[in-house]
């Protein structure tokens, strides 16, 4: 089992049973999603903001525009955070004190760098929309130029990691299990609804099958 070394940055210390440094473990929630969060400081103000993302290996790749003043920020710095997480479940104590959610979350430490060649790039965006949509890139026309002019894509290279789950029940006082109050989970999850063509020619369309796959799979 390969782990991320530990330090003073990622350690867990609240809630550390529920820690987990294991390489594997953080890859399975980071690729379960494609959504993630850069944390970032614009004009001595600390940031964050969502980002699509792609993984392979250990590298997470993330773009925007060559104006983007996130990814203009980070590649000075050299380098960030990113926080990864999936909501599982409401759960519902007998106390106010005792709500909490059940979760999957990792937070990554790392370094940075620009992708230049164009070939690099194209190959990389290809990832991300695939992150989103499996099988979606080749069905889209290639890239213009100017696209890809106007695209800054960074790879992150994660140095650390930390992940945390919570996936139990209610952990109420001993005393309060005797109460006549409701309490239990209420499990979370990201549903697809039925695709929506745009208007225009996809109105007449038939649904890509790589479309309709994903939607019987999320539904």
């Amino acid at each position: 089992m390969k782990e991320y070394p530990q330090s003073k940055i990622n350690r867990i210390k609240r809630g550390a049973n529920r820690g987990t440094y294991d390489v594997e473990k953080i890859n399975t929630i980071l690729d379960a999603g494609f959504l993630c969060y850069v944390g970032y400081i614009y004009d001595g103000k600390p940031i964050t903001i969502p980002m699509a993302y792609s993984r392979r290996e250990d590298k997470i790749y993330i773009h925007g525009s060559t104006a983007n003043r996130m990814l203009l920020s980070i590649l000075e710095s050299e380098e960030t955070s990113i926080t990864v997480m999936h909501l599982d479940g409401l759960v519902l104590a007998r106390s106010g004190l005792h709500h909490s959610v059940n979760y999957r979350s990792a937070t990554l430490f790392g370094s940075l760098k620009k992708v230049e060649k164009d070939h690099d790039k194209t190959k990389i965006l290809k990832w991300i929309v695939d992150q989103m949509m499996p099988n979606q890139w080749d069905t889209l026309r290639p890239m213009y130029q100017k696209e890809l002019d106007r695209t800054l894509v960074v790879e992150f290279t994660i140095v650390t990691a930390s992940a945390k789950v919570r996936d139990i029940g209610v952990l109420d006082e001993p005393e309060d299990y005797d109460l006549p109050i409701w309490a239990g989970i209420i499990p979370i999850k990201q549903v697809a609804k039925y695709p929506i063509a745009d208007k225009g020619k996809p109105e007449n369309m038939q649904i890509p099958k790589h479309v309709l796959d994903y939607y019987d799979e999320n539904k």
